[in-house]
């Protein structure tokens, strides 16, 4: 509770004049941070023998600094102003629950069952930060099931707590790759969507080249040949594939990149949506040494283009389980006949351990998305997981024929199978961007541009066929 003191002490819009006559705002004394009272920050500074807050600062080359106040509004001081301020800046935004919406390429709008949102927003789990084992309530086991049924889903041993999204995921598989082989080069093999590869090369970067290889115009598929070609020099770490693809695209040449990249000695990394595991194999099944990715689309509502978190998933063997820079949750018994205990696997080999020697460097953030997951896929199982893989691929299917046949609109890439996302050529003249921006005029999102006269669309399990109809009349509308 604020104590009458700190309002007694804050001016709400007087100011004070400095000795040139220049009116300046009074400090500012915030009812909810205790260290804004003068006298308090004064008896701070008194105690650490330091005579002003610039001291600190003092480090700082003169050349890059300010020298004037931030341009800030004033301070709202109570919580029904904040809380009033907040929903107008919310306000602003039109989200997919209030539009009809065919936006995905990463972030998918699924329908989340209400039970994750219970289980997540308990209070043992929703206020927990990283924690240890004398404070847990049960997170470490719900952390482990969930390892547990995305291993089974993904068919491996060992599946890392999660890490703070998929982009992230990738770079952390490929360095890990890089880490094993001892070599330098990463080759992209299939389409990929461009603020991915921005995340990977961010990430990868100093110890590694990223070399993203043309995919075949006709099929949108990985071109053999240049991969073959690019493999002869005999020094890629490995070889990365999405699948689906950035274009949507399940690419049959999956299994024979596997091939080619252990010829020539390297990994083979395969990035997947873990909501195609019920109708598609999983990486492992074809030859994938690492498979990463986000679980977004388990059961986690897009929020602003957050609501992320990435799994890496890999056999239980110790080269590929000593690169994990991430934490891993096991089973363990304990003095008790009977009862099990959840804690940290080979914890030594963590930056939490080694601090900087750590191979990699990792945080908490995305660990409450997890024990989402593991609820979401509880309550699916495996015939739910079938289901749904099914309603989307069915769904997706319809959407490419029915936008094809509007006049205007050609959807490249012939009979390749896609799954959720797919791209569509505007001819009639309209731009990508201009027809996106008549579409939202139309309530509808969609149409992400990702050239002049291209676009990608998504359909979910969500979408109707009524909805795709509706969307396909719009285009008709529209296009030209």
């Amino acid at each position: 509770m604020t104590s009458p003191q700190h309002f007694q002490e804050s001016p709400h819009s007087e100011n004070t004049a400095s000795s040139d006559g220049t009116a300046h705002p009074a400090p500012a004394v915030h009812p909810y941070i205790p260290n804004s009272v003068p006298a308090v920050r004064q008896a701070m500074l008194d105690e650490i023998g330091a005579t002003s807050v610039e001291d600190f600062y003092a480090d700082i080359p003169d050349r890059i600094r300010l020298h004037r106040p931030l341009d800030l509004p004033p301070p709202l001081r109570s919580e029904a102003e904040l809380t009033r301020h907040m929903n107008a800046l919310l306000d602003r935004n039109t989200s997919t629950r209030q539009v009809l919406s065919f936006l995905g390429s990463g972030c998918y709008l699924h329908h989340v069952p209400a039970v994750v949102d219970e289980v997540v927003n308990r209070s043992e789990f929703l206020t927990a930060y990283a924690g240890e084992p004398y404070e847990d309530h049960g997170r470490f086991q719900a952390l482990w099931e969930y390892q547990s049924m995305m291993a089974e889903l993904l068919d491996v041993d060992i599946v890392n707590v999660p890490v703070y999204d998929g982009f992230q995921a990738a770079g952390t598989a490929l360095r890990m790759a890089g880490r094993v082989t001892g070599r330098r080069r990463l080759l992209v093999a299939t389409a990929i969507d461009r603020d991915k590869l921005s995340r990977i090369e961010d990430y990868v970067r100093p110890d590694h080249d990223v070399t993203v290889l043309p995919v075949d115009p006709r099929t949108g598929c990985a071109d053999l040949d240049a991969v073959r070609a690019a493999l002869a020099a005999h020094d890629t770490a490995a070889v990365y594939a999405d699948t689906p693809s950035a274009l949507g695209i399940v690419d049959p040449a999956l299994p024979r990149l596997a091939e080619l990249a252990h010829e020539a000695g390297a990994l083979y990394v395969v990035g997947c949506n873990p909501l195609t595991l019920g109708v598609l194999a999983p990486p492992s099944a074809y030859g994938a040494d690492i498979a990463c990715g986000d679980i977004q689309p388990l059961g986690i509502h897009p929020s602003y283009g957050g609501g992320n978190a990435g799994f890496i998933a890999t056999r239980d063997e110790e080269h590929l389980v000593a690169e994990y820079p991430s934490r891993l949750f096991g089973l363990v018994p304990t003095e008790v006949e009977g009862e099990y205990g959840f804690g940290d696997v080979a914890y030594e080999r963590t930056s939490f351990a080694l601090r900087e020697e750590g191979k990699e460097w990792v945080g908490t953030a995305a660990a409450l998305h997890g024990i989402g997951a593991g609820v979401y896929l509880a309550l699916m199982g495996p015939h739910g997981m079938r289901e749904i893989g099914e309603t989307i691929l069915a769904h997706t299917a319809y959407a490419r024929q029915r936008l094809a046949r509007v006049p205007g609109i050609e959807v490249p890439y012939g009979d390749t199978l896609h799954f959720a996302d797919f791209t569509v050529r505007y001819t009639g003249g309209r731009t990508a961007a201009e027809i996106r921006a008549r579409l939202k005029e139309h309530g509808i999102h969609g149409s992400l541009p990702t050239g002049v006269h291209e676009a990608a669309f998504c359909v979910t399990e969500v979408h109707t066929k009524a909805d795709i109809d509706r969307l396909a009349a719009t285009l008709e509308e529209i296009v030209t």
